[in-house]
């Protein structure tokens, strides 16, 4: 789904991956890191997709909700896994959206 977003502006992190072989439960991890953000003051949406890389694009209110995300407990441990175990690479960058537009049906 797109994510219904305020007016702009406010923050995109962007998050791109290159996955390793298997699971090894990161399908779970995944689901309640999705779960934990909607519950963080500051979450204002979230957009993923994946096939050779995966890209997965949160919402935010300021860069002050993301400081918080990202030092969040259960959210560290998740990063540190990912680093052990479920990525070859990733790439993390966060942008100010000065501007949105689109259409529904």
């Amino acid at each position: 789904m797109i994510a219904h977003t305020p007016e702009a502006p406010y923050y995109a992190v962007i998050f791109t991956s290159v996955r390793t072989e298997g699971d090894k439960g990161y399908a779970e991890m995944a689901d309640r890191m999705v779960e934990l953000a909607q519950q963080q003051d500051g979450f204002l949406g979230v957009e993923s997709a994946r096939n050779e890389i995966g890209i997965t694009v949160s919402y935010w209110r300021d860069l002050e909700s993301i400081k918080r995300w990202k030092e969040h407990a259960e959210h560290s441990f998740a990063r540190e896994k990912g680093r052990l175990e479920w990525y070859k690479s990733f790439k993390t960058r966060i942008a100010k959206v000065e501007r949105d537009y689109g259409f529904e049906i």
